[in-house]
């Protein structure tokens, strides 16, 4: 099933994407809900973020471009990292590239959206926690990354995390491509099986270390292939089972980038 979340007048919604329309459904999408009864045609509303996540968990330098290069030994605690729910927009929103630089990096992801709360879980039973996925973009901006390799302040802007077009609850992680086209130009296109930590690993790490809940999302990495762009750039991310998630970057007029 695919999940949206979208706008029809002024006020936000939830539905469930099928036959090319949208079904409207009250409650909670990771517990009960129903119908409403109530249908739209996709052209007539505004598609938001497919949920508002409870927290943001990312990998780092999590793919190599063929098999080959796989390490034989996984590293013994993996690169994690947080971003903040406020830096979340969905399809078709504006990236801000923030004061301080005229360029930021896009990371096309597929995003794990868990479903239930998961606490030292055993990498055989990960997927009964997972809800389901989306696409994301890690957008990233290396200048304000800390000298002692502090990644936070780079990955948190207001904007730095879109996510859509929906949540797809029927997909298997293993067989899809995560893809971006960069002005209509592909520059990233790889399989899930190159990701360095396997997702049933990383989300079973992540359950020793925290409780993970409904809600959270996490960014399972990005391809080789992840450019520096600037003001009008377009890039659309894509997995073809879940759907295109673009938007565009355009330069913000005001940012406090130091103390003072």
């Amino acid at each position: 099933m695919k999940f949206i979340r979208y706008t029809h007048g002024s006020a936000v919604y939830t539905g469930a994407l099928k036959d090319n329309a949208i079904h409207e459904i009250k409650g909670d999408i990771f517990g009960d809900w129903q119908y409403t009864g109530k249908t739209l045609a996709v052209a007539d509303v505004t598609l938001r973020a497919p949920l508002i996540p409870n927290q943001i968990i990312g990998i780092g330098a999590n793919y190599v471009s063929k098999l080959e290069e796989r390490p034989s030994e996984l590293p013994e605690i993996p690169v994690f990292f947080f971003k903040p729910t406020s830096s979340v927009i969905g399809p078709e929103e504006e990236i801000l590239i923030p004061e301080g630089g005229d360029k930021v990096k896009f990371e096309s992801e597929l995003a794990i959206i868990i479903g239930k709360e998961a606490k030292n879980v055993p990498e055989s039973e990960v997927l009964d926690y997972v809800f389901g996925y989306t696409v994301a973009n890690d957008v990233t901006a290396p200048q304000f990354f800390h000298q002692d390799g502090h990644w936070t302040i780079g990955k948190s802007f207001d904007t730095f995390t879109p996510l859509g077009p929906v949540i797809e609850t029927e997909l298997d992680p293993f067989t899809v491509n995560v893809e971006a086209k960069l002005n209509g130009v592909e520059k990233q296109n790889s399989a899930t099986d190159l990701m360095i930590i396997p997702i049933r690993t990383m989300v079973s790490y992540l359950t020793k270390v925290m409780t993970l809940k409904p809600g959270d999302v996490i960014l399972t990495g990005s391809p080789v292939g992840a450019e520096l762009v600037g003001d009008g750039d377009i890039i659309e991310c894509e997995i073809k089972e879940i759907g295109t998630l673009r938007n565009s970057f355009i330069l913000a007029k005001e940012h406090v980038n130091s103390f003072s």
